[in-house]
Parts: C-alpha cells; structure tokens; sequence
C-alpha cells in the first residue's frame, strides 16, 4: 500500500515537472522600456541664515520670511531643519537651516537677486519635482508593458507564433530618483555663493533640465 503511494506520488511528481518544463519552453520572456520627460513644476531650496547674535537672527528671519512672500512664496511652504551656535567664533556665531518650496508661481530671479545678502550663508536646491509625478510614472509604466507586448507580438510572428495570455509581470527595479535635480542645472545653482555674477543668470523654471522618467518591464507570454 504505501509503495502504491510512493508510486503515485512520484508520477504526479514527474507529471508537474513535465507540465512546468513545457510552460517554461512554450513561452517567450520580453522586456518593455519607456521613457517620458516631466517639465518641473515644484523646486525644494536649503537656505542657512547668520548673524551675531540672537536679536540679529530674529531680524535676519523676519527678512528672510519677507523675502520669500514678495517672491511668491507661501509661509506654510517653508520649514524650520535647525539652529546652531559657534561659541568660538567672533562673528556669525548663530545660524539658522530653513527648507522652502517654489513653484512655477513663484519668482525664482527675484529670490535669488533679494537673497544676495551677507546674513545669508548658504542657498542650495536640494530637490527638483513635478505634482503629476505619479500620474506620469503610471503612464511611463503602462508604455512599457505595451512595449513588451509589441516586441513579444513581431518576435514570434516571424517564427509563425502567436502571442498567447501573459504568464508573469514583473517591474525592474530602477534606483534612478525622477525627483533628483537635473545635472546641468545643479552645476550652476547648488551650493550657490551669494554673489552677484559679472553676467546676469536666468534662473527660472524655463531655464531648469526635464526630469527624465525609465522604466522597464519584463513579461512572459504563452506561445500559441
């Protein structure tokens, strides 16, 4: 009795390795890409303030605020990161960290131009975004499955085939950020000394790289 099970088992065993072979040799495994450029529509700033002493960074803060609202920007669009004090410097030794958003509202020449302070210390862009981000990558990936498809479809036409269900859809991983800023535009403005240029800069959202999407998709599908 139990050798009759050994039996069957092993059969059913054979039988499932036989099917998953013969799935595996009938299908055909393709990999879609698409790719969509994104206009920018929303600019992340890292911005530090100095000054001597407290009251001086209270005022320094005030004009920083003031500053940023005759540009466009919204009070609750920009953030407190940190406070820090200098005990063994003679000047400066109180500075602020604050993070502001711009959107294609807002001025950015003005900013830059008002902000040409020396309580100003540091003024960097820490990230470039679109609010239809989502949106765009939803359709990028769509692109990219159709891709596949496609590609899958010529493939097997040439060999006489026809493209049957999709077995597996599988999303490559891609680490590339679609937020992160535009390399031509970071080497003019990140890290940026405030200094007035002997040549005037256009700093504007027109002036700003497209944030490139990728995606890629690798399908399977039954050979028919």
């Amino acid at each position: 009795m139990k050798l009759k099970h050994f039996l069957l088992i092993g059969i059913l065993t054979l039988g499932s390795f036989i099917n998953a072979q013969e799935v595996k040799k009938n299908a055909i495994e393709v990999t879609g890409v698409a790719e969509m450029e994104v206009e920018p529509d929303e600019i992340i700033f890292s911005i530090g303030i100095k000054a001597d002493n407290k009251n001086d960074l209270a005022d320094n803060e005030k004009k920083l605020f003031e500053t940023l609202k005759n540009a466009g920007v919204k009070n609750e669009d920009i953030k407190f990161k940190s406070m820090y004090q200098n005990i063994y410097s003679k000047t400066a030794k109180f500075s602020k960290n604050y993070q502001f958003k711009a959107s294609t509202k807002s001025s950015l020449s003005k900013i830059f131009e008002d902000l040409n302070q020396k309580w100003v210390s540091s003024l960097n862009i820490a990230e470039v975004k679109s609010t239809k981000i989502a949106d765009f990558r939803k359709a990028v990936k769509i692109n990219a499955l159709k891709a596949a498809k496609e590609k899958a479809d010529y493939l097997l036409e040439s060999m006489g085939k026809k493209t049957g269900n999709a077995i597996e859809i599988v999303e490559i991983e891609d680490y590339t950020s679609d937020m992160i800023m535009p390399a031509a535009y970071k080497g003019r403005v990140s890290n940026i000394q405030m200094e007035m240029a002997d040549a005037p800069v256009d700093y504007s959202f027109d002036n700003i790289e497209n944030i490139k999407l990728k995606y890629s998709i690798k399908t399977r599908y039954e050979i028919l």
